[in-house]
């Protein structure tokens, strides 16, 4: 199973595998090794959809033998197209994802189940992201920027049950999952059909589960209500934002139909390090979009220095057809985008390291998501603090930190992450004579 794109289309990915792990059948960690192959596409951009069918290609000639399933927001907008790729036995449109399990399932043979298929109540083999979850708790968009064609894609806002999504975080607490992450396609119109909101449903996680972390996916720098900051009253809410600002000048914002200006954005952001302390605030940012000349976008340098972020998601614009800014004049050369974009890029990473030195020589909890062993009898760690900066620290191979939260002292900040040392204790608590065996989803970025 593999998925291209957004957080949310990760969140189904999850949802699948557990769906087929309790089916009695087995997530299997490489193409060649499937009865079945799932993708789930992304159309967010030209190049998205072109990487959807470069996938599509290329899983099909690693196990031409296998079923292959395609869905997605590429699927949902070019299911013909999609259809008549070699290889392609069934396109699940995305109003049709939560059938897809019981579809599949339907046509699989059941008399040649693979090895060590798991118990149905059972999602151990499914340990790909058995350390953070991501857990789908709302669908579709009203909002209607210039450049994104997932409105067309995901269709109206539709939320789930408070309920329901209270009972899967538990079941992945019982699973073992440490952390959860809620998303969606936005977030922060969660419940606006339901007569609720993303704070009530916050709240009902933090309240009625015992899941050691809770995270929020990207969050539209609107729709957020003026008490939402107190919910990091609790401590198991993350100190960590992805607002989307995707550009620095109004504008362009305004080209874009972005529903926040840049002096709204800045309050935004400085009300929230008010409230949450030690708090990382991250983004989207487009260049080269429409219109954009030498002086928004460097009007767009200085506004991204001033806010400092932890971390950016840089993306060239990328011409999507459907959408109402494929049909703005005015797009810069490609030469100029991609200057821009090392431009930007640059910057970010200037200010990712000023962030991330700030935290060298305190101490936070990490959760360990993954080891690498070394040639000389260690084994490399990295994982992520509680605000969501990535850590690194090595531990003998004795000790075993998977899916562990432990404190760590940040001792030096590298390229792109800190360097952390674990206490003799915690090096003592977590001994083990062989770590446990790993088995990775595969994310395609």
């Amino acid at each position: 199973m593999t998925t291209l794109g957004c957080r949310l289309n990760e969140a189904e990915l999850a949802q699948w595998a557990r769906a087929f792990a309790s089916d009695g059948h087995q997530v299997v960690p490489t193409p060649a090794q499937a009865q079945v192959m799932v993708l789930n596409t992304c159309a967010v951009t030209g190049e998205a959809a072109r990487k959807s069918r470069q996938l599509i290609k290329r899983v099909h000639r690693e196990n031409p033998t296998a079923r292959l399933v395609v869905t997605g927001c590429y699927a949902e907008l070019e299911r013909e197209r999609v259809a008549e790729l070699t290889g392609v036995d069934l396109v699940v449109g995305n109003g049709d994802k939560q059938r897809l399990v019981e579809e599949v399932s339907r046509d699989i043979d059941p008399h040649a189940m693979p090895r060590m298929a798991s118990a149905p109540t059972s999602s151990a083999l499914y340990r790909a992201a058995r350390t953070r979850a991501f857990v789908k708790v709302q669908d579709g968009c009203r909002n209607r920027c210039t450049f994104c064609i997932v409105t067309v894609a995901r269709g109206e806002e539709r939320s789930r049950a408070i309920a329901d999504v209270v009972d899967e975080v538990r079941a992945l607490a019982t699973e073992g999952h440490r952390e959860v992450v809620l998303t969606g396609v936005h977030l922060g119109g969660y419940g606006s059909d339901l007569g609720s909101s993303l704070t009530e449903l916050t709240r009902a996680v933090l309240a009625d589960t015992d899941v050691p972390r809770v995270r929020l996916s990207s969050l539209e720098p609107w729709d957020l209500p003026e008490d939402f900051f107190d919910l990091w009253s609790h401590p198991r809410l993350m100190p960590h934002l992805h607002l989307p600002l995707q550009n620095g000048h109004d504008e362009i914002l305004r080209r874009m139909a972005r529903r926040c200006s840049t002096s709204q954005f800045s309050e935004l952001v400085e009300r929230a390090r008010d409230v949450i302390e030690d708090l990382t605030v991250t983004t989207d940012f487009i260049v080269g979009f429409p219109g954009e000349t030498d002086d928004h976008f460097a009007a767009s340098l200085d506004y991204v220095e001033r806010i400092g972020f932890g971390h950016m998601h840089i993306f060239s614009y990328s011409r999507r057809d459907g959408t109402r800014a494929a049909r703005m004049p005015g797009e810069p050369r490609g030469d100029v985008k991609r200057e821009r974009s090392r431009r930007m890029h640059e910057l970010a990473a200037r200010c990712k390291r000023e962030h991330l030195r700030r935290f060298v020589g305190t101490v936070r909890p990490v959760l360990w998501e993954s080891g690498q062993r070394g040639d000389h009898g260690e084994v490399v760690y990295t994982g992520y603090t509680d605000n969501y900066l990535r850590v690194e620290t090595v531990v003998p191979e004795t000790v075993d930190l998977d899916n562990v939260i432990t404190p760590a002292a940040l001792v030096d900040a590298g390229a792109g992450r800190l360097v952390a040392e674990l206490s003799a204790v915690e090096l003592s608590d977590h001994a083990v004579a062989a770590t446990r065996p790993r088995t990775r989803l595969r994310v395609v970025d």
